[in-house]
């Protein structure tokens, strides 16, 4: 006989939960200290109950079944891919994906040059030994002139192998619209030689050759919501682009893949990802398709290089095991994480090896791939997978009001919008409320940056992609978001100097210690040699200590009631030997600053900009 448990305990209402927030609240306002205003429109409560499920439609069904929230299919299993560039000829790429597969790899990317593609000889050699029946083959950096030969040559090694046509997994990304996002421009026949390809694969029922790249947005520093709405809407020209010449809506909507990046919001991707299934179901329903395999999205997640670092680099494999997590939770055909050096080198078996081996244990030791839906049920993630596809969806029906995604990109309405959000996110990171680990917050102080960092790595803009066509829009600006800092950080470190910044910790200890520590990462932030000091007995020894250490820099550290008596005394003994700087932001600042003391850093800073400054002192140009 089962019994329920806590049935002892009577239930509690929300009305007496809110009554015990409010009391311990004491007169605070709720809203302010308690509901998060989010980056994608929408307010996120402290909490949830079974009661806020009540209106979302998309509850009742089960894995597999319309509009597929629960998942496409009646598992979780997902592809582990790793993609493999063509630079250094198929000889090497076939190699290097060949180690791959030993090593956990069933899902092949090859990065092929889209102005050249590859002759039959080429792609013999670069599957050779490769079972097509066993393996995705999946082809990134498709052009308009050079995927249909593509799909040939791919098909005639295929029927080589004696491989059946169901049996083929593929996919090519030729992308017109990407060409558009990132370049500015569409070539006039892309659509047609689109066509082309979708009837060239019409006998092969698991090959795609439509690429969404939505990735394109979040490498543009868009929200989740953006990233989510604008790739729909993407999807959507292409349906209606290629129904307008004559094809199915079924046949085109199974030929389309989307490719989305995994940013580090850990819950709101989960719920990014379970959101793109009912969006995508939907508008393929309204397009007409009535076969449920082809209302079913596939979706392939790729970690975020917007959120990758080129200092403390290590970082990244957490930033990519965490992302690689949510995207495994949330339901997907396939995911590639980046190697950790992915954003400065061309990673070699280390990087690769970790980058494979995330995913293995997501699989092999925390059997992510057993359960379908993980998430499902719970409170908050079901409402957050209905705000984010409220919010997409919301933002896809701006764009097809302004007469789909071309005539919205070629107003610049869609560059506007990103833009907007990007800069409060840069503004964010570089005041600190956003932090990227190891670049605007707790850096590593031991760390130089080799000669393979270089400044065309961190300045943004520095890489445009080069093109001969005329432009029609406007592209997005491709960056990732500690940039900024990290060209901060490269001119002290290609400045030749390396300023001192000294703590002159006095007065009350756990003061002096929390803002010696704040002021130690500070500093550190931009490359500057930082001495930390626990606490002097008196001001005299502690100038003296960092008149010795030869300090460019003389931080006081302690309580802001030490301030107005003890700052004059350091600022007159150091004199121009040093600059000095308050820690925090003291009553008493007025009355400092009326003694030229007119130097200080608190947690309200624009810690970019303020850095910026004390390197034009110390004599460093920017990059």
């Amino acid at each position: 006989m089962s019994e329920k448990l806590f049935a002892e305990f009577p239930p509690v209402t929300t009305e007496q939960w809110e009554e015990v927030i409010i009391k311990d609240l004491k007169g605070a306002d709720y809203d302010k200290k308690l509901v998060w205003k989010t980056q994608e429109g929408f307010s996120v409560r402290p909490y949830y109950r079974a009661e806020n499920l009540s209106e979302i439609k998309f509850l009742d069904s089960e894995p597999g079944q319309f509009p597929f929230v629960r998942g496409v299919k009646n598992n979780n299993e997902w592809l582990i891919r790793q993609d493999y560039c063509l630079c250094e000829g198929p000889e090497k790429a076939n190699a290097l994906a060949l180690d791959g597969l030993m090593k956990g790899v069933n899902s092949l990317g090859f990065k092929v040059d889209g102005k050249k593609g590859l002759t039959d000889a080429e792609m013999k050699t670069l599957l050779k030994g490769i079972s097509i029946a066993a393996v995705e083959i999946n082809f990134t950096g498709c052009c308009a002139g050079k995927t249909f030969p593509l799909i040939a040559s791919f098909l005639k090694v295929a029927s080589e192998q004696g491989v059946a046509k169901e049996d083929i997994r593929a996919s090519f990304d030729f992308s017109p619209l990407h060409a558009l996002t990132v370049k500015g421009h569409v070539c006039e026949d892309s659509f047609d030689k689109l066509a082309e390809c979708v009837k060239a694969v019409a006998e092969y029922p698991r090959i795609r050759v439509i690429n969404v790249q939505a990735y394109d947005f979040n490498n543009a520093g868009s929200s989740i919501s953006q990233e989510l709405g604008y790739g729909m809407a993407v999807a959507s020209e292409y349906m209606a682009a290629l129904t307008e010449r004559g094809l199915a809506a079924e046949e085109v909507a199974k030929r389309i893949k989307f490719t989305f990046a995994i940013s580090g919001n850990y819950f709101f991707e989960i719920a990014k990802f379970r959101a793109a299934r009912v969006l995508w179901a939907n508008i393929a329903k309204a397009y007409g398709v009535e076969c449920p395999c082809a209302q079913k999205i596939q979706s392939h997640a790729v970690t975020s290089s917007w959120n990758q670092t080129v200092y403390d680099s290590y970082v990244n494999m957490l930033r990519d095991t965490t992302e690689a997590m949510s995207a495994a939770i949330a339901g997907v055909h396939s995911i590639e994480v980046l190697p950790f050096d992915h954003a400065y080198r061309k990673p070699g078996e280390f990087s690769n090896r970790m980058a494979r081996n995330v995913q293995s244990i997501l699989k092999e030791e925390a059997h992510f791939d057993k359960v379908v839906d993980p998430a499902g049920g719970s409170y908050y993630i079901e409402n957050l997978t209905a705000s984010i596809m409220n919010s997409a969806w919301n933002i896809f029906k701006g764009v097809e009001e302004q007469g789909g995604y071309t005539a919205a990109f070629k107003a610049g309405s869609i560059q506007a919008a990103i833009k907007d959000v990007a800069a409060k996110r840069d503004l964010n990171i570089a005041r600190r409320r956003e932090t990227i680990l190891g670049s605007n917050q707790y850096p590593n102080f031991l760390e130089k940056a080799g000669e393979e960092i270089t400044p065309e790595m961190v300045k943004r803009g520095a890489c445009k992609t080069s093109c001969s066509c005329e432009k029609e829009a406007e592209p997005l600006e491709v960056y990732r978001g500690s940039q900024a800092f990290e060209a901060l950080r490269l001119a002290t470190d290609r400045s030749g100097k390396q300023p001192l910044a000294f703590m002159l910790t006095f007065g009350n200890l756990a003061m002096c210690r929390a803002r010696a520590q704040f002021s130690c990462n500070f500093f550190a932030v931009a490359g500057f040699k930082v001495v930390d000091n626990n606490r002097f007995s008196t001001i005299e020894e502690g100038v003296k200590a960092a008149l010795e250490a030869k300090a460019d820099i003389v931080v006081a550290c302690s309580a802001d009631d030490e301030y107005a008596e003890a700052v004059p005394q350091i600022a007159e003994a150091i004199g121009d030997k040093a600059v000095v700087v308050v820690a925090g932001d003291p009553e008493c600042r007025p009355e400092l600053e009326a003694k030229g003391i007119m130097n200080y850093i608190n947690i309200r800073c624009n810690v970019l900009e303020t850095l910026k400054e004390y390197q034009k002192m110390m004599g460093i140009e920017e990059l």
